[in-house]
């Protein structure tokens, strides 16, 4: 038998070995960082090494789930795990054990103001802007997932110049593409039962898919008419954040251009891209 299976524990090298086909950017630094802010507390040798056990290890793949998937804040996630001193018996766990793992997505996820402000990177002054202009809506006292990803998206776009306030005709492009989406489901949703309104949801995020797919190919169009050298839209870099890479479908047909996020951009093309986004609901 191996003698790492063999022993109750695990090394940290083992830890990072088990968890690098999921994680590929987990390291010893991240490991030591989470055992610094509390969430995690794994054994000593009398030596001075870390002893990691099942549990530990779980508890690790739990905070690096939430942390990729629901892209929540540490301190969110701390309050959410099980102390390690609580009584081990607790809602059935091991001592120290993380409960189940999130679903991919993230979109039960609810944040308050400050989770927010945490994981956008932003202070107050920008959200109360974003929400002025109704790029970011609160559901009752928190916000969802989505307001993250607008955030975060907006965050990045005003490195390039590009504010808030430009962003008004790219919100209303998108309202009018999901009235026009709204229209072509109606007739499955006046069924008024279950299976229909699950098939009118999927039909609703296929035609959105295939939106943005029409909203992008128009971008690039305008930007080799307008001369601007390239080709296809680049890897914005908002997927080292930990946000999904897409919520709508494959719809089975191959994309143009390099596979990039869809909120790539110069702030020269913002005007282009709310004149795209409407002329796909048009």
């Amino acid at each position: 038998m191996n003698a790492s299976h063999a022993r109750p524990y695990l090394g940290i090298g083992e830890v990072l070995a088990s968890l690098r086909e999921d994680f590929p950017d987990i390291s010893v630094s991240k490991i030591r960082f989470l055992e610094s802010e509390g969430l995690i507390a794994p054994a000593r040798s009398p030596s001075g090494y870390r002893k990691f056990a099942v549990a530990d290890v779980e508890r690790l793949r739990y905070i690096l789930t939430a942390q990729r998937d629901q892209y929540l804040p540490l301190r969110v996630i701390k309050e959410r795990l099980v102390p390690d001193a609580a009584d081990p018996a607790a809602n059935g766990r091991p001592a120290g054990a993380a409960p189940g793992p999130p679903g991919r997505g993230g979109r039960g996820v609810k944040l308050t103001r400050r989770d927010l402000l945490e994981a956008a990177g932003i202070d107050e002054e920008k959200l109360a802007e974003l929400e002025d202009y109704g790029l970011v809506r609160r559901e009752g006292r928190q916000y969802g997932p989505d307001a993250l990803e607008v955030a975060r998206t907006v965050a990045a776009l005003a490195a390039y110049g590009v504010e808030a306030r430009h962003l008004r005709a790219v919100r209303a492009a998108a309202e009018r593409e999901t009235s026009l989406i709204e229209q072509v489901i109606a007739p499955t949703l006046r069924q008024h039962n279950a299976a229909a309104r699950e098939n009118a949801g999927r039909t609703a995020r296929k035609i959105a898919a295939l939106s943005l797919r029409l909203h992008r190919a128009l971008i690039e169009a305008a930007l080799a008419e307008a001369g601007l050298p390239g080709s296809g839209l680049p890897d914005t870099g908002l997927a080292d954040t930990g946000l999904p890479d897409t919520r709508m479908p494959d719809v089975g047909l191959p994309w143009p251009g390099h596979a990039g996020d869809e909120a790539a951009g110069a702030p020269r093309a913002t005007g282009r891209a709310a004149a795209g986004g409407g002329g796909a609901s048009a």
